[in-house]
């Protein structure tokens, strides 16, 4: 079991990671991805990527890849899954180009992290249909999801976390569909909102980031889980929270006028 004052400590780094990612938000992106269900593939055929937003921090601007764009940019709407592979290797073909020219900046996601649901998976897509994916430097690269579980603990919301932190926190779920959703969209061909649901992630994940600058992101994590119930872990959430600061000062400056 890790102790307070680890645990503590390794809350603080993040959030110091966190805040040196955001000094320079002009190269700062989000990135999120949707794709067919990776779960009972009896093929052992990997899951292939519908879509991919990425909007920029700085300006809120989204470039967005997507199966049904290609058709339609290919005059192939019609035909859609008579041509999958063709369209997912276009539409990843045009993702690679902008993430080359883009390679410096630093990409915030959400558990994107493994050849499930990651970076990598997009990359084998890729090379399963014949392209030369490029591969972000992990350096440049931010897990949101992780980064949250290090500074306010591993409870600091329920499951699904991003769709119930984007509740916690009246953050707008217009187009957002979960997990089952998406992979009932895909069979149902309805590319389309599939496409705006990554579109929203993005945006919420923006949202989420943005309360985190501000010290404002609202999370279940009780003070006594995260600083414990010690004179040191008291201190330290006094310390912390500038509520209890500024009733500290307040208290001060009444008990001086009494005096």
């Amino acid at each position: 079991m890790v102790s307070i004052q680890r645990r503590l400590h390794n809350s603080k780094k993040a959030l110091r990671e966190f805040d040196n990612l955001v000094e320079n938000t002009s190269n700062v992106l989000l990135i999120h991805y949707s794709s067919e269900s990776f779960y009972d593939k009896a093929d052992g055929r990997s899951a292939r990527i519908t879509s991919i937003a990425v909007r920029s921090f700085n300006t809120g601007q989204s470039e967005s890849f997507s199966i049904h764009k290609t058709a339609e940019k290919e005059d192939l709407l019609s035909g859609i899954e008579a041509h999958y592979d063709k369209l997912e290797k276009i539409m990843l073909q045009d993702f690679f180009k902008f993430l080359k020219a883009h390679l410096k900046f630093k990409w915030i996601h959400w558990n994107m992290r493994d050849m499930g649901f990651g970076f990598q998976a997009i990359n084998h897509r890729f090379d399963v249909l014949g392209g030369k994916p490029t591969s972000i430097p992990d350096e440049n690269k931010f897990d949101l999801a992780d980064k949250l579980k290090t500074i306010f603990g591993q409870d600091y919301i329920d499951h699904p976390r991003l769709e119930k932190i984007a509740k916690k926190n009246d953050i707008s779920m217009k187009d957002f569909m979960n997990g089952v959703e998406e992979v009932a969209a895909f069979e149902n061909k309805e590319y389309v909102k599939l496409h705006h649901s990554t579109l929203r992630k993005v945006n919420v994940m923006h949202s989420i980031a943005e309360k985190m600058i501000e010290r404002s992101l609202k999370t279940e994590t009780k003070w006594y889980k995260k600083y414990g119930l010690t004179p040191q872990g008291i201190f330290e959430a006094i310390r912390e929270n500038w509520l209890f600061n500024l009733i500290i000062f307040l208290l001060g400056i009444f008990s001086a006028k009494i005096l």
